[in-house]
This record gives C-alpha cells, sequence and structure tokens, in this order.
C-alpha cells in the first residue's frame, strides 16, 4: 500500500495538492486539499478492469464553480437550513444565505470551497490521509471557533473509511457529510437508472415544497421508497408518488436507517459487477439520484446530465435546529463531535 502525492493546482495563491492512496487490489482513491474533495475512486469491476466509479474533474477550475459539490466535504451543516436564522444555547444567530432565502451546506465558501491542511499515514494495512481545517467564530454566521477533521483510509479489503471529528470553543451546530457521486459503470459510460439499490429503511422525511422536511415520517411501504428489497434507480425516476416528483422525478430524501453498521446500504451495477456497500453511525442518509444535474457542464470527458451519479449523504437530519422533534446537532462547548462512515468496494460474485 502507498500514497502519492502531487500538486493538483493552485487558488489565490496557495497550493491545491492532490493524494493518491493505493492499496494491494488495483484500488486507489484521489483525494485533493479543496474541499477535501475526493476525486476519483478507481476500482476493478467482475473482469477486473480498473475504472473511476465517482464524478469529478481534474482541475482546480472545475471545482470552483462546483454547484454540485461533486466529492466535497460540506459542513458546517450539510443540507438546507430555513429560515437562516437559529438560536443557539438562548442566542440567534443569522446564517449565511446562499440558496435564496435558505442556507445550504455550511453557506459560501464552506468546508466544500476552502484548503484543508493534509497530514499522511501510512502503515502495513491501510493508508490515510487525514485533512485538518480550522473554521473561525462567525464563519458563515455560525458561532465558535471549530477544528474539525475528516480522515480518509484505505484498507486492503477495499474499504474507504470516513471519519470526521470537531470541537467548539462555543456552543455551535455540526452535521457533517461527503457529496461523492457514485457511478458503478466504470469511467461514467452509463447513467444510474439501471443501478440496483438496497436500502434498510422503513420510512423517510416528507419533504414541502422548498426541499426542507415538514417533520413527516413517511413509512416506505408499497412505495418507490421501498429500497429494503432492492429497486433500481429507475424506479425512482418513473414513480408518480408526489415526492418523487416534487424533486423533479427521483429521489432527494432523508432516509431513517433501521440498521448501523451492519451493511444497510448497497448499490450494484449488474453490467460492471460492481458493488457498493455502505456502512454509517449516523441515523440517516440523504439519497439524492442528480435530479437537476443537467446544466453543470462536462465532467471530465462526459457532457453532464441528470442521473448520471447518485449521492449517499450519511448525517444527522436535514434542517434539526428546526425541528425539536429530530435528534440534536448542537455541538456543545469543548465536547468532540464524531461520526464515521465507511464505503466497501466488492463485484457481484464476491
Amino acid at each position: 500500500m502507498n500514497i502519492t502525492q502531487r500538486l493538483f493546482g493552485e487558488l489565490h495563491g496557495q497550493e491545491v495538492m492532490a493524494y493518491t492512496m493505493t492499496n494491494d487490489n488495483n484500488m486507489s482513491v484521489t483525494c485533493i486539499s479543496l474541499g477535501g474533495i475526493i476525486t476519483k475512486i478507481q476500482v476493478p469491476d467482475q473482469a477486473g478492469k480498473v475504472e473511476n466509479v465517482v464524478l469529478g474533474y481534474d482541475s482546480v477550475e472545475g471545482y470552483l464553480h462546483n454547484t454540485a459539490y461533486f466529492g466535497a466535504v460540506v459542513g458546517r451543516v450539510a443540507g438546507r437550513i430555513h429560515p437562516a436564522k437559529v438560536e443557539i444555547a438562548n442566542k440567534t444567530y443569522e446564517l449565511s444565505k446562499n440558496e435564496g432565502e435558505k442556507h445550504l451546506h455550511g453557506g459560501d465558501k464552506a468546508f466544500s470551497h476552502v484548503i484543508w491542511n493534509a497530514e499522511v499515514k501510512e502503515n502495513q494495512d491501510e493508508v490515510s490521509v487525514k485533512f485538518t481545517y480550522d473554521s473561525p467564530d462567525g464563519e458563515n454566521g455560525y458561532p465558535g471557533n471549530l477544528k474539525v477533521s475528516v480522515m480518509y483510509t484505505l484498507t486492503n479489503e477495499n474499504e474507504l473509511k470516513l471519519s470526521y471529528q470537531g470541537i467548539s470553543d462555543q456552543d455551535t451546530l455540526l452535521n457533517m457529510t461527503n457529496h461523492t457521486y457514485f457511478n458503478l459503470s466504470g469511467n461514467v459510460k452509463r447513467d444510474v437508472l439501471e443501478h440496483e439499490l438496497t436500502m434498510k429503511s422503513d420510512a423517510f422525511l416528507e419533504l414541502n415544497d422548498i426541499m426542507l422536511p415538514t417533520g413527516e415520517k413517511v413509512n416506505v411501504t408499497d412505495t418507490a421508497f421501498d429500497l429494503r428489497k432492492g429497486k433500481k434507480v429507475r424506479a425512482g425516476v418513473e414513480s408518480q408518488h408526489p415526492q418523487n416528483v416534487k424533486v423533479g422525478n427521483g429521489y432527494d430524501h432523508p432516509f431513517l436507517l433501521s440498521e448501523n453498521q451492519n451493511e444497510e446500504i448497497t448499490v450494484v451495477d449488474y453490467d460492471s459487477g460492481r458493488k457498493l456497500i455502505v456502512e454509517t453511525d449516523q441515523p440517516c442518509v440523504v439519497l439524492y439520484t442528480a435530479n437537476m444535474l443537467e446544466n453543470t457542464g462536462m465532467i471530465r470527458d462526459v457532457k453532464s446530465h441528470e442521473y448520471l451519479g447518485l449521492c449517499l449523504e450519511t448525517q444527522n437530519l436535514p434542517n434539526a435546529i428546526h425541528h425539536a422533534e429530530f435528534p440534536s446537532i448542537v455541538l456543545e462547548k469543548n465536547k468532540v463531535y464524531s461520526a464515521n462512515t465507511m464505503y466497501r468496494f466488492a463485484t457481484v460474485e464476491s
């Protein structure tokens, strides 16, 4: 196993470095110090052909206009907050607005668009890149000087482990995730409509007209949201369920996980034979099937269009600060935030 590093580009006079972790099974993961972005994950198909299975760019310039958040760490708080005014420890804070009147994915120049410090670690069985960032008090309206880290670890079991930590000198909000778009066809040969998705989830959160949870938990039974026995992505795209139609025909919903760290999410592309297994300690995953991706230009050599990838954003529940019935995303002063997710790649015969 090894890690290589190279100059990826520059941003405002600062170097953006790329780190490629490679294991003994021809799997590699490339991530950059800008936004902690995962730019490539290369894994073999059932015939042993190694190809990239995530969406991304080959230059800093591509990510500067990355409204789709390809591969990025998002925070302080993933998803939308509305109204963009929150009360923490009996004080009111105005968060920055970057999607109309809403606060999205931490605001402008949030975790996804800043340069992180990086440290590499290598040993016989795994290699890691640890990204760290100090978010100052008041950044995008949030209170507290916050120290956060994200560590990507690649193992010889073809596992990519994501470990998040954070600590603040004031009560603040923290709910981080990664926004990688997966496409198991390899080098984006096809869209993901034929990918089969299985998820251990009995309910999802209903969304209102501005894509925020209403607070209602909807049972998945007899709907396109019932992924417990597996469904192709196409099922949600073609569904006439009002919730599928509302988000542009597909999925952009928080699913409540009924199990944790027990192969709770599986994605299979039978044409390539690739399989992705996701395990997490988080209560929720936002499934997004790139319903709105048609206007983002070229992705490497492929013209961007809807359904070109799918995101599995493991996290706490969106807009939780405005729903007392949801688990709290308040990080208390000097307490440690921790979240963990693992992606394991295999083939259908393994």
